[in-house]
């Protein structure tokens, strides 16, 4: 018997110590899409889906942007913080982190400007002259630097999302190909980005 205690102590027992350990999901209790400490935030009803009675989840009106508690169609602020050290993007929405996204911004010899900037325009395919590419759901900053999905060279070659995390781009700051869409379609034109 000690002989197997022993065998498991040596064997089995550091086995445990390593397995991963996964975070539960954040308590959403009326499955409205917005975390229950979200809700607090967004000051929502987290047993009410609809919050405002307007027929749309508070998750989804956050989600575009707009507000939870009002059936107006009056969009909540929104803005975009790139951190250059992490390789991250932040999306705020009014005044709250909504979500975070793994992007790749200038390398050393072309970086990526810092300060504060406005999303000046929107294409969907947008082509860079300088860089002989195309730029999907591109988001212009000035200066010939924006926020698109990973770019696709003419022969059909598209970067790779093993990329993203890393900084390799000409200055822009890339996206991966589920995460670009989904902000071009939630952010218009005048909302403010800051990057650091």
């Amino acid at each position: 018997m000690k002989s197997k205690i022993l065998i498991f102590l040596i064997v089995l027992a550091p086995l445990l110590l390593i397995t991963p350990v996964r975070a539960a999901a954040p308590l959403d209790s009326d499955n409205d899409g917005l975390p229950d400490n979200l809700e607090l935030l967004f000051k929502t009803d987290p047993h009410n889906p609809d919050s405002d009675g307007d027929g749309f989840k508070d998750g989804a009106e956050v989600d575009w942007g707009y507000n939870p508690l009002s059936s107006s169609t009056v969009k909540l602020s929104q803005r975009i913080e790139v951190d250059l050290k992490k390789q991250r993007l932040y999306y705020f929405v009014g005044g709250i982190k909504w979500k975070e996204f793994i992007v790749s911004t200038g390398k050393a010899s072309t970086p990526t400007p810092k300060g504060e900037f406005t999303i000046q325009d929107k294409n969907k395919k947008a082509w860079s002259r300088s860089a002989g590419l195309w730029m999907p759901y591109w988001m212009a900053l000035g200066g010939g630097v924006g926020i698109h999905e990973l770019p696709i060279w003419p022969n059909g070659y598209r970067e790779g999302e093993n990329h993203l995390g890393t900084p390799v781009s000409h200055g822009c700051i890339r996206l991966g190909i589920k995460d670009a869409p989904y902000l071009y379609d939630r952010i218009v034109s005048g909302v403010k980005v800051k990057i650091y």
